[in-house]
């Protein structure tokens, strides 16, 4: 834990070097996963905070804030003085006060080798008009944490589960808080009836009257040494707010039994709140642990929860099909093609498998596996037959441009809905051992559910991967940290980052590698980390803190 907290410290040190406010447009995101993305309460805007990206042998975690514009297609970057340390699995909710709120608590830090992790229980609010970060100071909060789940309800925060993972040891969470927005008071609840089991990454929607529902998630167990269960929660609650408003709200669990078409068993599904007093549920993963490996399959669909008649059905799409017919006969047909719309599709089949396979460059052969239920017969052939249409169409009508692709299957994506349409942005797949983060961006209008549109494209074969060394000697370490770096340095754009800071920090000379500048300036960095670390942290920590430290700062100043 030491060694973490000093390397969160270094990281704030840096971020305090910035004083004022840059707001500058950019390309769009690098790849990230278990960031936030929230509509902005009064402007056309995503915001998107955090994440992680691994890329085989060394993880990042940011703390960039970046606005999506919504009418403009376009992302700007925004740097604020006194960020949040960077994080990823955290939790963000905003209200309308005071021209908007961007409420953040929780979520964890990972070392650069992904074997440590460091939980917070900070909490952080971003006041939108006036652009300024805030850490809010109030006792009885919530234990650190990560994966739990934060919604705003009638002036308050409330956060339930999650789970804390040490080197040696993992906990999950089952317990409720509540933080309110008025006073500035955390209060721990303690609901009357049966609740849910402790897990992570649930749904946790809010109702119109107050209510908080809860479906789903994960958690696993351990069931002898070095063995743990996963178990995928399928179960739906009701959490309700006996006392009208008061001071002293009574709370009670109750089971909800839905009836309608519930979601299939998955994780790492996205949720949003829909229109018509529904929420829905994007995307997962079902994963088949075999004793030694884990199979997954992604899914892309999209269930609604009505939340007044207590019943779940999967999304249907109405328009691509006829759409896709009229481009393939050609514009001179469309005439005899529009009487097409009224005739009725044909009766949905069974859930589908299809199976696509990918070739990334190194030789990689990715098969991606799409379980679409209750598919309609065009879906039937083969998922590389439509792909080839589909590119043959995009050059056809030169881009993207109204053309009919759904997201491809993916878990952990990251959504948002704004005035009825629903943003899905990146989310990851895996591959064998390979992970693919994705950085793409689709919509979709859920009042006309018509086909999706492709905001932004991605292709994952152009993704760097590495494969994991063989040896842990510190040189190696070196020479990939800088190759894993350049992923960073593309994204990170951050040309002024801190003139001040380098005269603190030893310069890079012109030129010169990230194994270089290490090597070069290591005797300074060990001086930092054992200051931050004290005298009795274990040599091999220290220089573990100070390569990161030092590879922190080149990849920055670059």
């Amino acid at each position: 834990q030491e060694d973490l907290e000093a390397l969160i410290a270094e990281f704030q040190n840096l971020d305090a070097k910035k004083t004022q406010v840059v707001e500058s447009s950019c390309p769009p995101p690098s790849p990230r996963l278990n960031c936030s993305l929230c509509a902005h309460p009064e402007r056309d805007e995503l915001i998107l905070f955090g994440g992680e990206y691994f890329n085989g042998q060394k993880t990042y975690l940011y703390n960039e804030l970046y606005i999506y514009h919504i009418r403009k297609n376009s992302w700007a970057k925004l740097e604020i003085p006194n960020p949040p340390p960077r994080r990823c699995a955290h939790q963000a909710a905003v209200v309308p006060t005071a021209g908007g709120q961007l409420w953040i608590f929780g979520g964890e830090f990972a070392s650069p080798n992904g074997e440590q992790f460091y939980h917070y229980k900070d909490l952080w609010v971003l006041h939108l008009a006036t652009k300024t970060w805030e850490q809010i100071k109030a006792p009885g909060g919530p234990s650190g944490r990560s994966g739990h789940r934060m919604v705003a309800c009638k002036r308050q925060l409330i956060i339930f589960g999650g789970f804390h993972e040490s080197a040696r040891d993992y906990i999950y969470y089952n317990d409720v808080y509540t933080f309110n927005l008025d006073c500035f008071t955390w209060s721990r609840l303690a609901p009357a009836g049966i609740g849910p089991a402790p897990r992570s990454g649930c749904q946790m929607t809010p109702t119109p009257e107050g209510n908080i529902i809860i479906y789903g998630g994960y958690s696993k167990q351990r069931i002898k040494k070095d063995v743990d269960k996963g178990t995928l929660h399928t179960d739906m609650f009701l959490l309700k707010a006996e006392g009208a408003g008061k001071e002293e709200d009574r709370w009670t669990w109750s089971r909800l039994s839905p009836s309608g078409v519930k979601p299939t068993p998955r994780s790492g599904f996205s949720v949003a709140a829909a229109p018509n007093n529904r929420c829905l549920l994007f995307g997962g993963v079902h994963d088949e642990e075999e004793e030694e490996s884990i199979e997954g399959d992604f899914f892309n669909d999209i269930y609604f929860y009505d939340m007044g008649k207590n019943r779940w059905f999967p999304a249907q799409l109405k328009g691509p099909k006829s759409e896709r017919r009229k481009r393939r006969r050609g514009r001179q047909a469309e005439a005899e093609a529009a009487g097409e719309e009224e005739l009725q599709l044909p009766p949905p089949q069974g859930p589908l498998e299809i199976v696509k396979e990918v070739v990334a460059e190194d030789g990689t052969v990715m098969t991606i596996k799409q379980v679409i239920p209750g598919a309609a017969e065009d879906k039937g052939r083969s998922g590389s037959e439509e792909e080839e249409e589909d590119e043959e169409e995009e050059e056809e009508e030169g881009g993207a441009l109204g053309q009919p692709v759904e997201p491809c299957p993916r878990s952990n994506a990251m959504v948002a809905v704004k005035h009825g349409v629903l943003y899905v942005y990146g989310g990851m797949f895996e591959v064998g051992d390979r992970q693919v983060t994705l950085s793409d961006l689709h919509s979709i209008d859920l009042h006309r559910m018509d086909e999706w549109k492709v905001l932004l494209e991605m292709d994952p074969k152009t993704q760097e991967w590495l494969e994991e060394s063989e040896s842990d000697e510190e040189e190696d370490d070196d020479a990939e940290g800088a190759e894993g770096g350049e992923e960073e340095e593309e994204s990170s754009e951050e040309e002024s980052e801190d003139e001040e800071g380098e005269q603190q920090h030893p310069a890079l000379q012109p030129g010169e590698a990230q194994a270089q500048y290490v090597a070069r300036t290591e005797q300074y960095w060990l001086r930092l980390a054992r200051s931050h670390m004290g005298p009795e942290a274990k040599d091999k920590k220290v220089l573990k803190v100070a390569h990161a430290m030092a590879k922190t700062f080149y990849e920055d100043a670059m």
